[in-house]
């Protein structure tokens, strides 16, 4: 189960396997069986701990963008370029 806590800058998200890529424009994480695409402006990993799924992003976010594969894990250029 995902959770998501957006608070002013600080993206908080609990039930993450994976952080496929980040870089300042966009952040790919895996969560399951969805992947979640962020995008915005100085996006930087704050906090990462997958054992517990945790993962904290601060930055200026303009799209978040959950896609559910139900399983059958995609190809990664296909899952960033959605």
């Amino acid at each position: 189960m995902e959770v998501l806590h957006l608070e002013g800058n600080s993206l908080f998200i609990k039930g993450a396997t994976k952080v496929v890529s980040s870089s300042q424009n966009q952040a790919v994480i895996e969560t399951g069986e969805s992947v979640m695409v962020l995008s915005g402006n100085n996006i930087e990993v704050k906090k990462l701990n997958l054992e517990e799924g945790e993962v904290c992003l601060n930055g200026n976010f303009n799209l978040i963008k959950l896609n559910e594969h139900g399983g059958k894990k995609q190809p990664l250029l296909k899952r960033i370029f959605k």
